[in-house]
């Protein structure tokens, strides 16, 4: 990922979501040329000068500093997740920690012990780059057996995108997309050098228009909770909440589990997809190195 385009539309992205109303700045009621503030608006709010704001929006960020970032981030109402993304892209730091985002990642015997042993609550672990590392029976009858697939195509933006199937189990779909998203281009910005990162995004956008429409939009995120709408073939709906692990001694690995409200239907329905894949051959997740 070409790191100066990236600052460049990700800045002129955020600028053109706002209104001068949004940052308590008179409007007059001019017509403006293109939605959003323009730059000299955008630098009187962070207290530089627009040619300075200029040069970093064309993706010239040699020698800013945080604090000017952080300045801008103000104007630009940037969230946590939004102010690190624009300091890796501006700051390139992440890339000289770690240039690869998948570099020796793998599930330790243990941890897939652990899933394992997680009866009735589908889990799975993911990488950097959404790759599917492990996962236990019930997150294999939840969403299809990945040991089915190659390993190259165990990828969870993969399966939203370009699996018919997907579209079918997520009732809101397009919402799952967006924030799929939104953490593939947080780990983009994190680790633009990465091969498999860049072929992966690449692949989409040549395979998938709503994942190139999604991709413009230069949104970030990383939902750690959340509750998702499932339709399973096999036992309906279900709402489950799912809550995201880090993994304290792993690089970027995330352990990802999903469960249901306590005496709900949904929780009957689970139960119902646990005795049905009880029935089902147990295929295990070989070690995967990234």
């Amino acid at each position: 990922m070409d790191q100066r385009a990236e600052l460049s539309e990700f800045l002129r992205s955020r600028r053109a979501r706002l209104k001068p109303e949004d940052v308590g700045l008179p409007d007059h009621g001019r017509h403006r040329r293109v939605p959003g503030l323009r730059r000299e608006e955008l630098a009187q709010l962070a207290g530089v000068s627009v040619a300075y704001y200029t040069r970093l929006e064309q993706g010239n960020a040699q020698n800013v500093s945080v604090e000017v970032l952080e300045a801008i981030g103000r104007a630009l109402r940037l969230n946590d997740i939004e102010q690190d993304h624009l300091t890796h892209v501006a700051k390139g730091k992440a890339k000289k920690k770690r240039a690869s985002a998948g570099r020796g990642q793998q599930v330790r015997p243990a941890l897939q012990q652990l899933i394992d042993a997680m009866e009735g609550v589908p889990a799975y672990v993911v990488g950097a780059r959404l790759d599917i590392l492990g996962w236990n029976r019930m997150a294999a009858a939840l969403f299809g057996d990945m040991s089915q697939l190659p390993r190259q195509e165990r990828n969870l933006a993969r399966q939203v995108f370009l699996d018919p199937a997907a579209r079918s189990l997520y009732v809101d779909w397009h919402a799952k997309a967006v924030d799929t998203v939104s953490v593939l281009r947080l780990c983009a910005g994190c680790y633009p050098d990465d091969p498999q990162l860049t072929a992966l995004i690449g692949e989409l956008s040549v395979k998938c228009e709503d994942f190139r429409m999604l991709w413009a939009d230069h949104t970030v995120a990383d939902k750690g909770h959340g509750v998702k709408r499932l339709r399973h073939p096999v036992v309906g709906e279900l709402t489950l909440a799912y809550e995201t692990l880090k993994l304290p001694d792993a690089h970027d690995l995330s352990l990802i589990t999903f469960h249901a409200e306590p005496g709900s239907a949904s929780e009957e329905s689970l139960r119902l997809l646990g005795s049905w894949s009880a029935e089902q051959p147990v295929r295990r997740p070989e070690g995967h190195t990234a």
